[in-house]
């Protein structure tokens, strides 16, 4: 007898939060289901971090943008040819397979909400508010933040049995390696983001620039990851005061490759929930300099607090400036992030959570 069929749709399968978490899930569990993954922009670069033994199809079932009515029409056939064992949605991108599924279900649904985009940075968008509130009413929802876990309930006004917080979990061997001072070597500021506008690395790189400004401070800033704004960022690398220490890796497949050559991960986010890179950043034994968005200050504990700063130029420079100048302050600090991960945010219990929500385990899925 064949596994059950998992049917996942993104708006993009490009490397990014959500798709690694997938990709995680899916290789930890093997054969124990059969999925079909459908990215609305064609992008399946992510497909690099699964397993080559997985059950895993990639198709394109043909939708047109713009065409609502015609799309739902056509993600209604998709759903009665393959009958999944369970439909799992994926953010905001994905919202016609939830208006395809809402009136007279061909599957049971799992939506799982990350976060959303720079336009609802500050508020949420009234129109996509009243869509959620109206097709997701009947689904399972997850989310991996407290910030989102209220938004569903208290702005989306969905059921409160619907929502269940599952935090993002995290390698903890994979990313244990240990870091060694070298006290010759210039300390190196690092992110690993996809380089779009919500990242905001602009900021990242104004901020690494004003925290040494006097030449007082040494340091290089990499910036690990690709995506529209690369060419913008390089051209403000160029600038004084930047030039010539700031590098640009592009994609790399194996972020704790990338972490290992870190001395501080950086993030500068104007909008974010409960950041992957940010687990990994701390599993790596990092310290952290972060903006104040989504669930950081929740996730970082309380020797990492003062490096969490408003969405400003200067504040992220005062605390990249503190920790550049401090290496005990870096060691201990990142000994307690690493702490916090392995108390918290092992992997173990988000993927016990997840299967029981894909096998129907519980209640709504």
């Amino acid at each position: 007898m064949a596994p059950p069929l998992l049917l996942h749709v993104y708006s993009t399968f490009g490397v990014g939060g959500p798709q690694v978490r997938f990709a995680a899930i899916a290789n930890h569990f093997g054969q124990r289901w059969r999925h079909v993954v459908v990215a609305m922009d064609g992008n399946t670069a992510c497909r690099e971090r699964l397993d080559p033994g997985l059950s895993v199809s990639f198709p394109d079932v043909g939708l047109h943008k713009g065409e609502t009515t015609g799309n739902i029409r056509r993600i209604r056939a998709v759903l009665r040819e393959m009958r999944p064992r369970t439909l799992i949605t994926n953010n905001w991108g994905s919202i016609e397979w939830a208006m395809a599924n809402a009136v007279r279900p061909l599957a049971p649904q799992v939506h799982i909400e990350d976060g959303f985009g720079p336009e609802e940075r500050n508020t949420q968008i009234r129109r996509r508010v009243l869509t959620r509130r109206l097709v997701l009413h009947g689904c399972t929802i997850v989310l991996p933040s407290q910030n989102l876990l209220r938004i569903a309930s208290d702005v989306w006004r969905l059921p409160r049995k619907n929502l269940h917080y599952i935090p993002n979990g995290i390698d903890l061997d994979r990313f244990a390696a240990q870091r060694t001072p070298d006290p010759d070597r210039a300390p190196v500021v690092g992110t690993v983001a996809a380089l779009r506008a919500e990242k905001n690395l602009g900021r990242l790189l104004r901020a690494f620039r004003l925290a040494s400004a006097d030449g007082a401070v040494p340091g290089r800033l990499v910036i690990v990851g690709d995506g529209p704004e690369r060419a913008m960022l390089e051209a403000m690398a160029q600038q004084p005061g930047l030039l010539g220490r700031v590098h640009f890796t592009g994609h790399r497949p194996d972020p704790a490759a990338a972490l290992a050559e870190f001395d501080i991960f950086a993030l500068s986010s104007d909008t974010e929930q409960m950041p992957i890179s940010l687990l990994e950043a701390m599993a790596a034994s990092l310290p952290v300099v972060a903006t104040d968005v989504g669930d950081v200050r929740v996730m970082l504990p309380a020797e990492s607090h003062n490096n969490i700063t408003a969405l400003d130029d200067a504040a992220l420079a005062a605390a990249l400036r503190r920790l550049l100048l401090d290496p005990v302050a870096r060691q201990h600090e990142g000994a307690a992030n690493r702490g916090r991960v392995v108390q918290t945010y092992a992997e173990t219990a988000m993927f016990a959570a997840y299967a029981d929500l894909f096998d129907g385990r519980v209640s709504g899925a």
